[in-house]
């Protein structure tokens, strides 16, 4: 199993960035073809500092090749322009296998 995992800057406004995000963003994310679960997570440090990220988003694939077949199919091209609409402090991208222990 694969993983894109999507980390925010912290935005100028976080409910803005909340709205448009879980109202619109992650709607269009969802039905990306072969997305087997999107999680979600509002990030913090343990030692109360502020993040050096606001939120992070993992999409869970079966492969590498069904990742990149979802990114470069119509559905990925509007979850990717979308992306500009909301996510002005920046946006990092990685994937990852998924190892089994």
């Amino acid at each position: 199993m694969i993983k894109l995992t999507v980390l925010y800057n912290p935005p100028a406004d976080p409910a803005a960035f909340d709205s448009y995000y879980f109202g619109t963003h992650i709607p269009l994310a969802n039905k990306l073809p072969g997305l087997l679960r999107l999680e979600v997570s509002k990030l913090g440090n343990l030692d109360g500092s502020p993040p050096t990220h606001y939120l992070g988003a993992d999409l869970f694939f079966e492969s590498t090749e069904a990742l990149m077949a979802a990114l470069g199919s119509p559905e990925g091209a509007t979850v990717a322009a979308d992306v500009g609409n909301y996510a002005q402090a920046g946006v990092s991208m990685s994937i990852g296998q998924i190892v089994e222990i």
